[in-house]
């Protein structure tokens, strides 16, 4: 009974292996035969029984040349390349005799210290330009051999009868109307800055007079609108809260001061 079932099972192992695929080596060889050590074969020599095909051209059309152009030759290749050769030989001869002509035109300019000057109609001959050192007109023996005690007091003389003095003129009047006139204001009064005149009733005076007066560009400006609306009796935009008569800090004083000088 023990037999039988060791048949059985190596029955059943058998026709499990000769149903299952195949396994590549992954050990094997990847070179020709198998050995990844080996040469490659010579020509004409044979892989696994088959032969080697020997190399033969793809194609052998050829490409056709342009139309009405004649093939170089090596005549023709030959004498273009002795006129390239002989035009850049030509051309360094060139730039060589330009290069010492110009080192001949500078060291010539360097030991005459002097520039040479191109001649043309459109460039005009230079100015000549005098003695530029320091005046001696201090050097007693120079000012002396130039001029005379006359011919200074010639000098003196011409001067004096180009000496003008401007008169005063009046002041030019104003066209139309432009609002009242701050220097005639100024000149009208005689209390100092700050000496109240005038009684200024309200609440919290001097911090709206501090957001008005910062709406101007200049005090100027301010004391303009402040007579224009009905100063220095009424105070309508609150810029005077002391009632001195000006407003946001504006002085008569530079213009009284104009006056008497």
């Amino acid at each position: 009974m023990r037999a039988f079932a060791s048949y059985a099972a190596a029955g059943s192992l058998l026709v499990m292996a000769a149903c299952s695929p195949q396994v590549p080596d992954s050990a094997a060889g990847v070179g020709i035969d198998g050995d990844p050590f080996a040469p490659p074969p010579a020509a004409g020599t044979t892989i696994n029984g088959d032969p080697l095909v020997p190399p033969a051209r793809v194609s052998t059309e050829s490409v056709p040349s342009p139309s009405g152009a004649a093939p170089r030759s090596a005549a023709a290749t030959t004498s273009a390349g002795t006129f390239s050769t002989a035009a850049a030989a030509s051309s360094d001869a060139d730039i060589t005799r330009q290069t010492e002509a110009a080192l001949a035109a500078s060291r010539s300019s360097s030991s005459t210290g002097t520039a040479p000057l191109d001649a043309s109609p459109s460039n005009p001959a230079p100015a000549l330009i005098g003695n530029a050192s320091i005046s001696d007109e201090n050097d007693f023996e120079a000012v002396a051999s130039r001029q005379s005690i006359e011919s200074d007091a010639a000098r003196l003389e011409r001067q004096r009868s180009q000496y003008q003095q401007v008169q005063p003129t009046a002041v030019p009047q104003r066209a139309g109307d432009t609002g009242p006139n701050i220097v005639k204001y100024a000149l009208s009064t005689s209390n100092p800055k700050g000496v109240r005149l005038y009684t200024r009733a309200g609440i919290n005076l001097k911090a709206r007079s501090a957001r008005n007066c910062a709406e101007f560009a200049s005090p100027d400006q301010a004391q303009i609108a402040f007579l224009e609306s009905g100063g220095p009796q009424r105070d309508r935009k609150v810029l005077d809260p002391d009632g001195d008569g000006f407003a946001c800090g504006w002085d008569p004083a530079p213009y009284r001061l104009a006056v008497q000088n």
